[in-house]
């Protein structure tokens, strides 16, 4: 069994990868991880970077039909109070 890495050191590392200032060996010979091993991460980053984003967008979605009925429970419970009203039935 090989070392764990915290998503956030992995995080980190493609990064910086990503910026193009050290290459995959040179990142590799200073944090003292194998280059394939970055490889992989960066390779996973990628292809799951559209998810990352993909979430974002539901929980906005949802957040707005959440709003929605709010408004319609909001908009239900005067219509409660206005028949009870009319029907002379007032807490």
């Amino acid at each position: 069994m090989g070392r764990r890495y915290t998503p956030k050191f992995k995080f980190q590392l493609v990064m910086e990868l990503l910026k193009g200032d050290k290459s995959r060996w040179q990142l590799a010979k200073a944090y003292g991880v194998h280059p394939n091993t970055i490889g992989t991460w960066m390779q996973s980053f990628l292809e799951k970077g559209p998810e990352v984003f993909a979430k974002d967008g539901t929980v906005a979605e949802y957040e707005r039909r959440i709003g929605e009925l709010e408004q319609l429970i909001g908009k239900k419970e005067v219509e409660i109070a206005l028949l009870k009203n009319f029907m002379g039935q007032t807490k």
